[in-house]
């Protein structure tokens, strides 16, 4: 892989939501939030809609949707966001999703995901983890092309972000047994696998939409306590609890974990340069594979941004989504 100056911005890991549009103008902008009804994905859409965005919280609950969207609204004093239903791993809902969009589309923040303390499967026998995480919000995208292509021809740019995580320095794409099929279960590994395809998803997007004026970014949104956390098994929350005391990161606020996502979505920096991985508000140094996570909790590894590897993920991903 080439190397090639990361790009900065003057944000920090202190910085919030808030903070980065705070001087942002929105109006006009119509943005998507998947996984919207809780932790970071409300500071994202309370964010996007403070700075004049329409945003729709695309969520699993409804009921919980309708709740956060009311509360965005009073404490914005802007327009009620729009709450649709999706469940990434159910592809009828996602393909529903796609066919009721109208009009163009210039932000899109694939921000759900799922942890599992242990192996679960969808109807299509997909592990769970990487189906929602990755899967989910590679048809979602796909679906929603034109749109952003509208959404870009309008405002000089559409943009993706999309929502990886530290973990993904755990493991790379295991394309002999993406769905855990022969190889012993492990959920650590299952998401951290999931969390690397997030990113590759990102590298590839760039290199197939930026002529049509569509970039994607990955971020880290760094330690944060949410829902995620809920399934953790006692293993689960030892491993957070020793990355913790190792120094691989320090917990932020909501507030905080949701300013890198808007720093990709809003930073001049990022308008029309795709396929790169974000952490603590500014662009990740890239280190090798067999990098130690303690060592480097700042990094991106190379297989994370590998276009061979990108390239092949979505070739094999598009044809999982086609059958």
């Amino acid at each position: 892989m080439a190397a090639r100056e990361p790009l900065s911005t003057s944000f920090t890991a202190a910085t919030t939501a808030a903070e980065v549009v705070r001087d942002v103008d929105l109006t006009g902008v119509r943005a998507i939030v998947t996984g919207a009804s809780s932790g970071i994905g409300i500071e994202t859409a309370r964010a996007l809609t403070e700075a004049g965005a329409r945003v729709t919280l695309a969520v699993r609950n409804t009921a919980a949707g309708d709740a956060v969207a009311a509360t965005i609204e009073s404490s914005t004093g802007r327009i009620r966001p729009r709450v649709v239903r999706l469940d990434l791993a159910d592809r009828a809902t996602v393909a529903s999703f796609v066919e009721a969009w109208s009009g163009p589309l210039h932000l899109l923040i694939n921000n759900a995901g799922v942890v599992t303390g242990g192996l679960e499967r969808t109807r299509e026998g997909w592990e769970l983890q990487f189906a929602t995480n990755h899967l989910g919000h590679l048809a979602l995208a796909m679906g929603l092309h034109d749109a952003l292509a509208l959404g870009a021809s309008e405002r000089d740019g559409a943009r993706i972000i999309s929502v990886s995580s530290t973990a993904h320095m755990r493991s790379g794409i295991d394309f002999d047994d993406l769905h855990f099929e022969r190889r012993r279960y492990d959920p650590q590994i299952a998401y951290a696998q999931s969390k690397t395809a997030n990113s590759l998803f990102a590298v590839e997007a760039t290199r197939l939409w930026a002529s049509d004026g569509i970039v994607a970014n990955a971020v880290n949104p760094g330690g944060v306590a949410t829902g995620l956390q809920r399934n953790f098994t006692a293993q689960q929350k030892r491993s957070l609890d020793a990355a913790e005391a190792a120094g691989v990161f320090t917990y932020k606020t909501l507030q905080q974990g949701a300013a890198t996502t808007m720093v990709a979505a809003v930073a001049p920096q990022f308008a029309h340069s795709g396929g790169r991985y974000l952490d603590d508000s500014q662009e990740a140094y890239t280190v090798p594979n067999d990098a130690d996570l303690a060592q480097h909790p700042h990094g991106v590894k190379e297989w994370a941004l590998d276009p061979a590897l990108a390239k092949r993920l979505w070739a094999v991903s598009t044809d999982l989504l086609s059958t």
